[in-house]
C-alpha cells in the first residue's frame, strides 16, 4: 500500500487532491481511498488529507500516520506544525515551492532522504499561469506522478478531466504536465 498525506490551507484544493489522486489510481485498476481531515472549514485553515493506494482492497479508515509521501502545498506550514511526523526514511516529499531547503529551514527533515525523493516545484505560479488562479493541487498531482511514478500522468490528466470540464480542466492538465515536467528538471515547451 502507497499512502499519501497531503497538508495545506482551506482554499488551495487540498481534499480535491486527494480525491483525484485517488480516481487516478482507480484509473489504473487501484484500488483507492481519499478521505480529508480538517477543523473549521475556512479559507487559510491548515487542512490535511490522505490518499492510499494498493492493489489490493483497502480495509483501513483511520488517518494516516506514516506516510510513504507528503504533498505540502502551503509550506508556511513547515513552521506552524510537524508536517514530516511519521514519514517513512525512504519517503518522498514534493514541495509547493522552489526555495532552497535552507531558505524553507528544513534541511534537518529532508537529509536523510534518498536523492530525488525531495522536489519542490512552484505549482501555485504553474497554476496561475495555466488555470489563472493560483490553487496547486492538480500540478503538484503532475509532480507526484513523476517523482513517484504510482502513478501516470495520463491518469492525473484523467482524473482531472472527470473532477473539472472545459477550460478548467484543459489549465490544470497543462499545469500538470508542467510540473510533471519541472520535476524531471525539465520545462515544456509552449506548444
Amino acid at each position: 500500500m502507497f499512502q499519501v498525506r497531503l497538508h495545506g490551507r482551506g482554499g488551495q484544493g487540498v481534499v480535491t487532491a486527494a480525491e483525484m489522486l485517488s480516481i487516478a489510481g482507480f484509473n489504473e485498476g487501484k484500488h483507492a481511498q481519499a478521505f480529508p481531515s480538517f477543523g473549521s472549514e475556512r479559507t487559510g485553515a491548515p487542512v490535511v488529507s490522505f490518499c492510499r493506494l494498493d492493489d489490493r482492497e483497502i480495509r483501513r479508515r483511520e488517518p494516516i500516520l506514516e506516510p510513504d509521501c507528503l504533498i505540502v502545498q502551503d509550506p508556511t506550514l513547515f513552521h506552524a506544525l510537524d508536517v514530516f511526523q511519521g514519514l517513512k526514511p525512504g519517503g518522498y516529499l514534493l514541495i509547493n515551492s522552489t526555495k532552497s531547503w535552507e531558505e524553507l529551514g528544513i534541511v534537518d527533515k529532508v537529509s536523510h532522504l534518498p536523492e530525488g525523493h525531495v522536489v519542490g516545484i512552484n505549482a501555485s505560479a504553474l497554476a496561475k499561469q495555466h488555470v489563472g488562479r493560483p490553487v496547486p493541487n492538480a500540478a503538484l498531482l503532475g509532480g507526484f506522478a513523476a517523482i513517484t511514478g504510482e502513478i501516470h500522468l495520463e491518469s492525473v490528466e484523467k482524473a482531472i478531466s472527470t473532477k473539472f470540464g472545459g477550460k478548467i480542466a484543459a489549465g490544470n492538465i497543462a499545469a500538470a504536465r508542467a510540473a510533471h515536467a519541472a520535476a524531471f528538471g525539465e520545462e515544456l515547451e509552449d506548444a
